[in-house]
């Protein structure tokens, strides 16, 4: 039976890059951000607390240019830069068209168009029911916006990091568009996930939501109403904990 009550009181969704690219191969698809805005929206109407942490591959990746001769503390400052443009733009979709209270903090200083982060102003507006946004990653080169959303989960007290996928619905034993077979777990441990190096997330944000036991869900974004299922008890993707 599934309950109307949501399950989980606060999360942290971690947004990646290439979910505000939509169907197109760079930049933010206005369309995408819509969908992922409602999405939000579908919980936040449950009176869920929700804290974001976005990528930003779909305009700049830091490993990438550091392959091309880039300095690489440089090169993630620039990723960092960039993910403070999607999370502008989630802000601007879940204000202007869904009329949701939002706050976007930069873990880099950047004043002028967003708070700085400070972890007790960070969970207020949550208590006040605003969607708070974090954006730049930890602030530090060679850290992955994965390990900000571990880190952000863990400081604002998440009940569940909800790790959202494009076109992946779950944790797979191996990448399931390149193998058909690949066989999809339901839920594992910790422990599995870092011996069998499965892509659910980077090892050190693994490692910290592991020694501080936040669970991580992972699913498909633009699997429709998938959101609300998950806060409403209902199985959706793959559930990584310290017992499966």
């Amino acid at each position: 039976m599934v309950s109307d009550s949501p399950r989980y009181n606060r999360v942290l969704l971690k947004l990646s890059g290439e979910s505000f690219k939509g169907d197109q191969g760079y930049g933010i698809d206005s369309d995408a951000v819509s969908y992922i805005a409602s999405e939000i929206k579908s919980i936040h109407d449950l009176g869920v607390e929700i804290g974001v942490v976005v990528g930003g591959g779909n305009i700049w990746r830091g490993a990438e240019a550091e392959t091309q001769g880039m300095d690489r503390p440089m090169a993630d400052n620039a990723g960092m830069l960039a993910t403070l443009i999607n999370a502008l733009a989630l802000q601007d979709a879940l204000e202007r068209v869904y009329e949701i209270d939002t706050r976007t903090q930069s873990a880099i200083n950047v004043q002028e168009v967003a708070e700085p982060f400070i972890r007790r102003r960070a969970i207020r507006h949550l208590e006040k029911e605003r969607v708070v946004i974090f954006a730049a990653g930890t602030g530090n080169p060679y850290m992955t916006t994965d390990s900000a959303a571990a880190l952000r989960a863990v400081e604002i007290n998440a009940s569940i990091l909800l790790m959202a996928k494009h076109e992946v619905d779950g944790v797979y034993s191996a990448d399931p568009r390149v193998h058909p077979d690949a066989t999809k777990f339901d839920s594992l441990t910790y422990q599995d996930a870092l011996e069998r190096r499965l892509q659910v997330m980077d090892s050190t944000a693994l490692t910290l939501c592991m020694e501080n036991d936040v669970p991580i869900l992972v699913f498909d974004i633009f699997d429709e109403g998938s959101l609300r299922r998950i806060v409403r008890h209902e199985t959706v993707g793959s559930l990584v904990r310290s017992s499966a």
